[in-house]
């Protein structure tokens, strides 16, 4: 096995704002815990930084007049027009260094297809994810669609059974949208319901049309979904259907911002659901390239994804700083004591209702999309 995470401590230290909820040095501290924790001095492990994307690989999958809307952005120049492009906004506010970081969170991306091209098995982009992001528009803090690039890329490859798996707690309305009429993805995103959350979409009778009827898959969840609902959905709809769809290699955005504490959603996971979530995608295709995506509770986020790390490389964490001061007691650790969560469920009437939206979806994609997809 050979692994490899993507990282770069500059990308890490980008800055969208003192008050927006977007903040990569998330990254940093993940890094910083895996190295505590031993988990990247091993033989089979490489940290590799990302290369910059080329402005022809972004417009694999966006417009050319956005592309240069992004361009004028970097030069500081601004115009109303730009609005329209969804520039300017409170969420994706004109940043300096703006097109680079565009260009660099992408090569990240294209640098993990790049990896499993040479021999990797599971490669993690630590500063990628960026699902929201139209042809022509940013939306929901994501200025270029590193997920669509890269598929793109792999279609041009002649890629034809590519699996994305979407945990977000918001839907990947991005990649939906881009891979809507195409059987040669399969598209799986579980989500907060359209119903409580941005983007307001994503419910389980979406599910492609054309070509791709079939090989997109919403499962929107109630508020207050917690760990064990979660487990079933993956039990129930996503390994049926990875197993089924057989993926060359799964592409997966892995954010974190389903747990308890997210200060911008309404599920109730801990990352005990989190961690039970990425190994059921490992268990379902030789080749991953996670993606890291949202996750707004900064701390927590960066022990799900070191935790996320540990199954991709088959280890258990152990703090060998453990009894010593400033061991245990590290930002995110200082609530648990540990990497993991304590059990957390929902009772009463929220769990009633999460309970059944979540089976009435499942059971509308047994329906209707098990058959095409060929779930026996």
């Amino acid at each position: 096995m050979n692994t490899a995470l993507i990282f770069s401590e500059e990308l890490s230290r980008f800055n969208y704002g003192k008050d927006h909820p977007f903040k990569p040095i998330r990254a940093h501290n993940t890094v910083e815990i895996c190295e505590r924790y031993n988990l990247l001095a091993r033989p089979w492990i490489s940290v590799i930084r990302p290369r910059m994307a080329t402005r022809d690989e972004l417009c694999l999958f966006h417009e050319d007049a956005y592309i240069s809307a992004l361009e004028e952005v970097e030069k500081g120049n601004f115009d109303i027009s730009m609005l329209a492009y969804g520039l300017g906004t409170d969420d994706n506010p004109l940043l300096d260094g703006l097109y680079k970081w565009c260009l660099s969170t992408t090569g990240g991306t294209l640098t993990g297809i790049e990896l499993l091209n040479q021999g990797y098995d599971r490669v993690f982009n630590l500063i990628g994810g960026f699902h929201h992001a139209g042809p022509a528009s940013a939306e929901g803090f994501c200025y270029v669609n590193d997920v669509c690039v890269a598929i793109h890329e792999l279609l041009r490859e002649g890629r034809i059974r590519i699996a994305y798996v979407d945990i977000d707690a918001h839907h990947g309305n991005g990649v939906q949208d881009a891979f809507y009429e195409d059987d040669r993805v399969l598209v799986i995103s579980i989500h907060e319901s359209g119903k409580t959350l941005y983007p307001w979409g994503g419910f389980e009778n979406e599910i492609g049309q054309g070509n791709g009827l079939g090989y997109n898959v919403n499962i929107p969840l109630a508020k207050g979904t917690d760990d064990e609902i979660y487990r079933e959905v993956i039990e129930e709809i996503v390994r049926p259907l990875l197993k089924a769809f057989s993926p060359e290699l799964i592409i997966a955005q892995i954010g974190a911002d389903t747990l308890i504490s997210d200060p911008l959603t309404h599920l109730r996971l801990t990352n005990n659901a989190y961690r039970f979530a990425v190994h059921a995608l490992l268990d379902a295709s030789p080749k991953l390239l996670a993606l890291g995506g949202g996750g707004y509770d900064i701390y927590r986020t960066s022990r799900c994804w070191t935790l996320a790390w540990c199954e991709m490389n088959g280890i258990e964490p152990e703090d060998t700083y453990a009894g010593i001061v400033g061991g245990m007691m590290f930002g995110p650790e200082m609530e648990m004591g540990s990497l993991h969560d304590r059990p957390f469920f929902t009772t009463g009437e929220v769990k009633e209702i999460a309970w059944e939206e979540a089976r009435t979806a499942c059971q509308y994609i047994k329906n209707t999309v098990f058959p095409i997809v060929g779930v026996r």
